[in-house]
């Protein structure tokens, strides 16, 4: 009687062994699944999308650049985990900034004064059906048009959410001062942004500076830096509205801590990151991110310039606000700041 239940139990391990193995080979073998748009590749191909590659691949197989990208990504992570104590649910309010390409499988975080508007108009390329062919060819006014690119504001929650777990999400950052310096030199110093000198201009100078002109305080078009940053740390500032999203923080415009970007670009190497985005999605292609032949671009230097008349109290007022930016995106703190 001992024998028969020797030879079952010797015949169950073999069939649960075999049954092991195929598991195994069922498991190496089945085809990877595209992350950036959330479609499988065709059956009998193994291929990783590039998505995969660039950060389940090994690091001797990655280019500087791809180094660079995964990098980024995991220095965001772990500073939103050592400096952000409370989480929260993402509400529509909180995607406003994220423009949707369900043909390519983009969710994109434009941020004003990061190359937004040249993303802009490469997705209004990579969307518009065939209406539009070269992104430099489309008026930058014409970018800005609300109702031209679709937000993930506007989707149901559980399209919304299909949409965050599938699609490749990308954002642009830079320099907080820099894009700050950026912002002001754009809408206070050209004689075009009237609207700006109005909305903006006539409240910054009738509550920050002594004895101004009429004039002044009719159009706002004189608008010095320093009246600026006095504009911005001023506690009333932002109990009465919030910041307009020209200096908003980064952080709470694209919530990053909650929104995990896939890809971190930045303005410092703009235009190689930008051909890995496009790369990584499968449209480069279709469409080349255009580049700019600006020379006067804010840059360090600049900045320094613009914060030599700014005291080091304000200094520090001004970097405290702008903190989670610096922490966030790996960016130290300028030299030129006297904070201490």
């Amino acid at each position: 009687m001992r024998k028969p239940k020797v030879g079952r139990l010797f015949l169950a391990t073999c069939v649960g062994s075999l049954f092991m193995v195929i598991l195994y080979f069922q498991n190496i073998t089945r085809p990877a699944v595209e992350q950036s748009g959330g479609k499988g590749i065709a059956p009998g191909k193994t291929r990783r999308s590039p998505l995969q590659a660039l950060y389940n691949g090994d690091q001797l197989d990655l280019s500087a650049v791809q180094t660079s990208l995964r990098g980024r990504r995991e220095l965001l992570e772990e500073a939103c985990l050592t400096h952000t104590k409370k989480r929260r649910v993402l509400t529509p309010d909180d995607l406003r900034h994220l423009i949707v390409d369900d043909k390519h499988g983009l969710l994109y975080c434009y941020v004003p004064k990061v190359a937004c508007t040249n993303w802009k108009r490469v997705f209004m390329v990579l969307t518009g059906d065939g209406r539009y062919h070269e992104p430099l060819a489309i008026p930058a006014n014409e970018a800005h048009v609300a109702g031209n690119l679709r937000t993930l504001s506007e989707y149901s929650t559980s399209e919304i959410n299909r949409r965050l777990r599938s699609y490749l999400k990308f954002i642009f950052v830079r320099e907080p001062f820099e894009r700050l310096v950026s912002a002001y030199r754009n809408k206070f110093t050209r004689s075009y942004n009237t609207a700006f000198h109005k909305r903006y201009g006539t409240k910054i100078i009738r509550r920050h500076r002594p004895q101004p002109q009429p004039d002044a305080l009719e159009r706002g078009n004189d608008v010095s830096f320093q009246e600026f940053v006095y504009y911005l740390v001023d506690p009333r500032t932002q109990r009465e509205e919030p910041f307009n999203e020209h200096w908003e923080r980064i952080h709470s415009l694209c919530h990053p801590c909650l929104v995990h970007y896939d890809v971190v670009g930045k303005y410092e190497t703009l235009e190689q990151d930008s051909r890995s985005v496009l790369r990584l999605a499968g449209a480069d292609g279709e469409v080349r991110f255009p580049t700019s032949g600006k020379s006067t671009r804010t840059n360090g230097d600049m900045a320094a310039q613009f914060f030599q008349n700014i005291s080091p109290f304000y200094q520090k007022k001004l970097y405290n606000l702008y903190r989670m930016d610096f922490l966030l995106f790996n960016y130290s703190n300028p030299e030129y700041l006297k904070t201490r």
